[in-house]
């Protein structure tokens, strides 16, 4: 289960970290996620100090949005993260070689 919440995460903060400007319906359909997922997995980040949450406001246009920054703890989790998934994604080549190596 905390391979899968982890997963999220790092999800999130890819893209989070690729800067664009997008509302949470458009991230969350991005991601594949539900909108409350999203939500759940962006306060847990924000939470851990991982992401702040920024609100603007346009005064002529009455337009607010809201920006996520990764923080630098943020930044160096996102690292770990990388970092353990290429492992996993590693683990999982060299099994299926294995695997298919041995049907020959």
């Amino acid at each position: 289960m905390k391979s899968f919440k982890n997963d999220d995460h790092f999800e999130v903060l890819r893209k989070i970290d690729k800067g664009s400007k997008v509302s949470q319906r458009k991230m969350a359909e991005d991601l594949g996620f539900s909108l409350g997922k999203l939500n759940y997995c962006l306060k847990a980040l924000q939470n851990k100090g991982l992401v702040k949450i920024k609100n603007f406001q346009k005064k002529k246009d009455k337009i607010s949005y809201i920006q996520y920054v990764i923080t630098p703890k943020g930044i160096a989790e996102r690292t770990k993260l990388t970092v353990n998934f290429m492992k996993r994604k590693m683990e999982e080549y060299d099994e299926l070689k294995e695997e298919l190596e041995g049907k020959k």
